[in-house]
């Protein structure tokens, strides 16, 4: 049973430390939760406004309460993001930055005493941990040091002259550094530039094409690109290798790779994710060669899920002067406490906590690789060892079975046909556009199911995939077995709309050339069904007033077709795109309908551009009318005072006088119309008592196919049938032979028709040329029928 702090501890001042940073990280979490719920209540104040320091100072609480403002204030404006999981572990590690600044003020000789016995008790501890036998260790913040610093040693190394001369002895003989395609971005660059050397002593190995991983250095040519070095005078200074690229988590042939190093005295640094399964008891050949290398470096931090903690590379070297030189040790007891926050966590830990910790995030890599081979859209390693290239095989990239990184890509089956009848489904640049879906899945992925931990890698060969690295996530994350079963769940659904997408595609860019009024937008960076813009028919040749036509139309046609009762989804696009006034498409379904889609956009697109027409020349057209109107009530007053005399036109006169004798006027009333401009009769009006109007010009159909009742816009109705009830009359009249059934008698949904203008049905004596071919009747004859029983 623990003990509580105050009562193990024999310093008040480290009990009172670790009370201190408790209630400090209860405050935090605590704060962080409420921030969780308030989140759209908290308003501006002036306390988050930068000012002077206050003379008077503040207290702890307030202090924090601080911290928690400025750690979670944008959290409603950023959304959610994924936050580090942070355990007793990892308290442990936060102590110890407060401890080593409390120990930091220790008398000289006690402080190194007790610094020595830190850095000597991690490094042992680590070099058991991880087979590196006899090594030494250097700890740094900056993952990318411990290579920087080891570089130094070897120039030190191979250089006798140089801390006497500096640069001037590299002139003679240039360094040459080695490093994999697949290392980590900018790392070489970064080397020369701490180094102090050009970029021409930087030598990029490529990776295999022939033979092997394509994300492993090509041991062949680096052989000859080391000879043809030395026979130019350069001296090979040093080889950086992965076990566990950046991108895929391959592992080089590190055991070539120390053999031919061995042969031409080259330094050999490892660095990669694999390096954590060391700690394994199960270990593979190719990650055990890297502990016969000079050099690795190691990031316990994520792996163990313990933050803040530093980068740990570990060596062998027998002059400790050079070493020193190099920076890889010190003499300053206040660096060596580094090592203080690891000390404690790895005690905390023990030795069982480390590899449980590595272990179950290799469980959870083997796990998602199992459920990722069911899936038929995800392609496993297998495919590439039976004669299927990568191009033809958008692939699932995996190194081993045991490795911890699981890289996959949606791959569409080339077999798959197109509604629209393409065999194949190629297109041009059919990569980029998987590589858009891809990128979309990756980020759909990782916002849904955020625990899991995924990110979108961009590979050489392969395009862009998604990425699943526990060893750098779970423990982070708390990533349990339930987080990869939702992450399958959601891969299930968004396989298919990727699928369906990516065969609808070519089908819509046809349909789309046949309509002139509509222009197909190529963006293969859109992970969507594709782009289009509606092009209006343009009567002036102003480039700008047209520019200006295109945009409202456009817009207009956006919002409509937002507005629709469909699966469909209607955008303007990416933010920053290169193409203006379209509209983009989002995923299609299965079911999708990509004829009917392309006749709605293109009739609300007229439908548009006709009404604007209209308002446009409204102005002009009821001008127009109200002068011709003006002039046509001119000539019916002098008509009426033609037939009627003056004496009816006197006020008091004419009243009396249309007393004794009423007139017969022959005038008749008129009506302006707005729309047509014109004046019309009244004579419609007061026969029927009410105001009609002209046939008004019908709506554009929205659909040429019948629709079931609740089925959205853009279906095929054949695969939405199975969704409605089997006693639904309007289903029953739908699925019936049309060339064998008689006519159904009138339905409750017939019954309720209006009646047409026509007359009734036709005279059933008269001959029909088709009747005895076929029963059926036309369209529009059952309701007629209907009314001529009632």
């Amino acid at each position: 049973m623990e003990q509580p702090l105050h009562k193990i501890m024999v310093d008040p001042m480290l009990a009172e430390m670790g009370r201190n940073l408790n209630d400090a990280m209860k405050i935090l979490e605590n704060g962080h939760k409420e921030v969780d719920h308030d989140s759209g209540q908290r308003r501006l104040s002036w306390r988050d406004i930068p000012g002077p320091l206050q003379g008077d100072g503040q207290d702890v609480a307030s202090i924090l309460q601080l911290v928690q403002n400025l750690m979670h204030d944008d959290e409603d404006k950023q959304g959610h993001r994924r936050m580090q999981y942070v355990g007793e572990q990892g308290h442990m590690a936060l102590l110890g930055h407060s401890l080593a600044a409390y120990i930091s003020v220790l008398e000289r000789e006690r402080l190194r005493k007790l610094t020595t016995r830190i850095l000597s008790d991690t490094t042992l501890w680590l070099c058991r941990l991880f087979r590196y036998e006899n090594g030494s260790a250097y700890y740094h913040e900056d993952d990318r040091e411990g290579l920087v610093k080891v570089c130094r040693l070897v120039i030190n190394a191979r250089y006798e002259e140089y801390t006497t001369e500096g640069f001037t002895v590299l002139s003679s003989k240039q360094p040459v550094i080695y490093q994999s395609a697949a290392c980590r971005p900018g790392l070489g660059q970064h080397l020369c530039s701490q180094l102090g050397l050009p970029l021409s002593s930087l030598c990029t190995v490529p990776c295999n094409t022939m033979f092997g991983s394509q994300h492993q250095i090509d041991v062949a040519l680096l052989d000859k690109l080391i000879k043809d070095d030395v026979d130019t005078g350069k001296i090979p200074l040093l080889l950086i290798a992965n076990a566990g690229t950046p991108g895929a988590g391959h592992t080089d042939k590190l055991g070539r790779l120390k053999e031919l190093c061995v042969q031409y005295n080259i330094w050999l640094h490892v660095e990669g994710v694999n390096l954590a399964t060391l700690a394994l008891g199960h270990v593979t050949s190719p990650v055990m060669a890297a502990t016969k290398s000079d050099s690795m470096t190691l990031t316990p931090g994520p792996w163990l899920g313990l933050p803040a903690v530093p980068a740990v590379t570990l060596y062998r070297h027998e002059d400790p002067a050079l070493s020193l030189a190099a920076g890889l040790t010190s003499s300053q007891p206040v660096e060596k406490l580094r090592a203080l926050p690891l000390w404690l966590s790895l005690q905390y830990l023990g030795h069982d906590g480390i590899v449980e910790r590595i272990r179950s995030a290799s469980l959870l890599s083997q796990q998602l690789l199992e459920h990722l081979k069911s899936l038929a859209s995800i392609k496993t390693s297998d495919i590439l060892d039976v004669e299927v290239s990568l191009r033809e095989a958008l692939t699932m990239v995996e190194d081993e079975l045991s490795s911890p990184v699981v890289v996959f890509r949606f791959s569409q089956d080339n077999s798959a046909a197109s509604s629209g009848g393409s065999v194949e489904g190629y297109f041009p640049g059919e990569k980029e556009v998987q590589d858009a879906l891809n990128r979309w899945l990756g980020e759909q992925l990782a916002h849904l199911v955020p625990a899991s931990g995924v990110d979108v890698v961009e590979l050489e060969d392969e395009g862009t995939c998604v990425r699943f690295n526990p060893l750098m996530t779970a423990a982070v994350l708390g990533t349990q077995e339930s987080d990869i079963r939702a992450l399958v769940e959601k891969l299930n659904d968004m396989v298919p709309l990727l699928s369906s997408t990516l065969r609808f595609r070519q089908d819509f860019r046809e349909e789309v050339y046949h309509h002139t009024a509509l222009t197909y937008i190529e963006d293969l960076s859109w992970p969507g069904l594709g782009a289009i813009r509606y092009e209006p028919r343009c009567e002036h040749d102003d480039d700008e007033k047209r520019e200006q036509d295109v945009e409202k139309i456009n817009g207009n046609l956006l919002k409509k077709l937002m507005e629709l009762d469909s699966d469909m989804c209607f955008s303007t696009g990416p933010e920053f795109g290169a193409e203006k006034n379209c509209i983009y498409l989002g995923l299609a379904t299965e079911d999708l309908d990509v004829t009917e889609l392309v006749e709605i956009i293109t009739a609300s697109g007229r439908d548009l551009e006709e009404s604007g027409k209209l308002l446009e020349n409204m102005t002009e057209v009821v001008r127009k009318g109200i002068l011709e109107a003006e002039l046509q009530l001119q000539k019916a007053n002098e008509a009426k005072l033609m037939e009627e005399g003056v004496l009816r036109q006197i006020p008091l006169v004419g009243s009396m006088f249309n007393w004794f004798s009423p007139s017969q006027s022959s005038i008749k009333g008129q009506t302006f119309s707005l729309v047509s401009g014109s004046l019309d009769t009244t004579e419609t009006t007061y026969s029927l008592k009410a105001q009609t109007g002209k046939a008004g010009t019908p709506d554009t159909p929205t659909s040429a196919t019948k629709r079931l009742p609740g089925q959205k816009l853009f279906r095929r109705s054949a695969a939405g049938s199975d969704t409605y009830s089997e006693t639904s009359s309007v289903g029953q009249v739908e699925e019936m032979p049309r060339e064998t059934s008689p006519l159904p008698p009138a339905s409750e949904e017939q019954a309720t028709e209006p009646a047409q203008d026509e007359p009734a049905s036709p005279d059933p004596s008269s001959p029909d040329p088709s009747s005895a071919e076929d029963q059926r009747q036309p369209d529009g004859q059952e309701s007629e029928e209907a009314d001529g029983i009632r």
